[in-house]
């Protein structure tokens, strides 16, 4: 009987063995590279990111930097569409290695950056006094921080106007 139970054992892993495919691709060159997922999460990969909004408190604050905070969604077609614009601009990427950078997918606990109320996309800018930079807003009157791919100069310019600073003596 044991004899019996060990043959049928080593032809059913044989079996297997044998009709088992192959998952590794013969040709490297159709291996899709996946890369990373970074803290950019595709708003640009070569700026520096931070984590937490008390850290970039802390960055803004010591290094005397504005602060760009945006609140998006990884399922919100809006929040997709800026993200693409924002990362293709050119002059945006450039100007933003002069920000203290977060991107955030979930509403921010601080109830000064709700403003006008809970929305997604969201651009806002704190002043390294910490200061949320209200008088910064997009053009939108029930969304006052929102944008969209077309807005993108808008962005550019009001990114201008975060650098300058309300408190240059901290």
């Amino acid at each position: 009987m044991d004899s019996i139970v060990k043959s049928v054992f080593i032809l059913l892993v044989a079996t297997s063995l044998s009709l088992a495919k192959d998952a590794s691709p013969k040709d490297k060159s159709t291996v899709k590279q996946v890369r990373p997922q970074t803290l950019s999460r595709g708003w640009g990969d070569q700026l520096e990111w931070v984590q937490t909004y008390e850290e970039a408190l802390f960055k803004a604050k010591a290094g005397n930097k504005p602060l760009m905070l945006i609140n998006h969604r990884e399922d919100c077609p809006h929040s997709q569409s800026l993200k693409k614009a924002f990362a293709e601009h050119k002059g945006i990427q450039k100007i933003a290695e002069e920000f203290i950078l977060i991107n955030v997918m979930f509403d921010p606990t601080d109830k000064n950056l709700i403003l006008d109320g809970q929305y997604v996309p969201k651009i806002v800018f704190v002043d390294p006094s910490l200061v949320v930079r209200a008088d910064i807003p997009g053009k939108y009157s029930n969304h006052r921080y929102t944008y969209e791919p077309e807005d993108i100069e808008l962005l550019f310019e009001n990114m201008k106007k975060a650098k300058i600073l309300l408190k240059t003596e901290l």
